[in-house]
Parts: structure tokens; C-alpha cells; sequence
């Protein structure tokens, strides 16, 4: 009588913590109206051990993390503005103003890199790299589930292989792109969850056809 009552108490122990996990995973929204604190210490070693959970098929861990805060935020957005200038030999000053504010100001940068296998007989590249997007999103639900607001940004100078280089990807290495974080400044009403079941059929052997993609 006892076990068994030991679990049923431990089943709904259970069933309500995967509730409270997948409430975090249906409200997570991205942000970049951030302010201190970030994330450190201990919690920050936590919260980025949720990439070492991200599906990793031939486990090559592909995933490596740049996290960039203090003085060397101002380091970061110079070399930001530089590829900027790089890439376009005409580039907008407002926009390359913008980047630096933004790179140079928030709490905390985690640069996302790739450190890439081309030549593994086993696993294709676009694996590689769909196991580093995987571990950022484990990274962003990780942030958020710990209280956390963060913004995953890219944009042209995530593809600079020079900016790359620069940060220590050196081709075929790359990068992923940047995630701003920090606490969010206030508490926006969480957008409105738009339901999955456009994007869902039920297969039954032949071609299928989605209702999102009928607009």
C-alpha cells in the first residue's frame, strides 16, 4: 500500500514537472530589449550545458561558444563594423551604428561557431550543421527556462569568413551567428501562439499538401 502510493505521488510529481517544462518551451519568445544581469558563475555554466544535449548524430560536438561580455563587447562590435565595411564597399552608417550600439551594449554576446568535418566519411556536413542549430535552440530554451531573455541574430557578417577567422573559425570552421542576452527590460504580453496544425498532415502514403502553404 505504501509503494504504491509512493508512486502515484511520484507519477504526478513527474507529469507535473513535464508540464512546467513544456509550458516553458510554448512561451518562449525572443527579446533584445535586455538590460543586467546576465547570466554567470555556476548558472551560466548551466545554462550552456543544455547545447550538450542537442541531437548530435556521430557525437562530433560540433557546437563551440564565445561568450562575450565586459570591455570585450566594444572589441566585438568593432570587428563587427569592420566586416560590415568589408563586405560592402558602400556600407549604410546608420546600420553600421545600429550594430555597434547593439554589440557593444548588451549585457552579455554568445557567439555561436562551427567547428565542422567536411571530410568525415560518416557524417554529412548538413548534419554537422543541423546538430549546432539544434544546440542553439537548446540554448535559447535554457535561458528562457532559467528567466532569462535572448535573441539569436545573424545578418551578413555571420557568413565574413574573415570575421570568422577573426574569432577563431578558421574555414571549413564558421559561424552560427550571435545570441544577445540578458534580462528583459520588461514584461511583454507573449505573443500570440499560432496554432501548429497548418503544418501538420497525417501522411498516408502519397504526396501531401500543407493549408500554411496555400496563401
Amino acid at each position: 500500500m505504501v509503494r504504491a502510493t509512493f508512486l502515484v505521488c511520484r507519477s504526478r510529481l513527474v507529469k507535473k514537472h513535464a508540464h512546467i517544462a513544456l509550458e516553458s518551451l510554448l512561451s518562449r519568445a525572443s527579446t533584445d530589449a535586455l538590460a543586467e544581469p546576465a547570466p554567470k558563475g555556476d548558472e551560466l555554466e548551466t545554462i550552456l550545458s543544455a547545447v550538450m544535449r542537442a541531437p548530435d548524430h556521430g557525437k562530433l560536438r560540433p557546437w563551440r561558444l564565445l561568450v562575450v561580455q565586459g570591455d570585450a563587447r566594444v572589441k566585438l562590435a568593432e570587428k563587427i563594423v569592420a566586416s560590415m565595411k568589408r563586405l560592402d564597399p558602400e556600407p549604410d552608417q546608420k546600420k553600421m551604428d545600429k550594430r555597434y550600439k547593439r554589440f557593444s551594449t548588451m549585457p552579455m554576446t554568445i557567439v555561436l561557431g562551427m567547428h565542422l568535418r567536411p571530410d568525415d566519411k560518416k557524417i554529412p556536413l548538413i548534419e554537422q550543421e543541423l546538430a549546432v542549430g539544434a544546440a542553439g535552440m537548446n540554448l535559447l530554451n535554457a535561458l528562457h527556462a532559467a528567466g532569462y531573455g535572448a535573441v539569436w541574430v545573424s545578418g551578413e557578417v555571420t557568413y565574413d569568413p574573415v570575421l570568422a577567422a577573426e574569432l577563431g573559425f578558421l574555414a571549413p570552421h564558421a559561424l552560427a551567428g550571435f545570441f544577445f542576452v540578458g534580462t528583459p527590460e520588461k514584461e511583454d504580453r507573449e505573443p500570440k501562439r499560432r496554432s501548429v496544425m497548418p503544418y501538420v498532415v497525417d501522411w498516408t502514403g502519397g504526396p501531401v499538401s500543407f493549408e500554411a502553404d496555400k496563401d
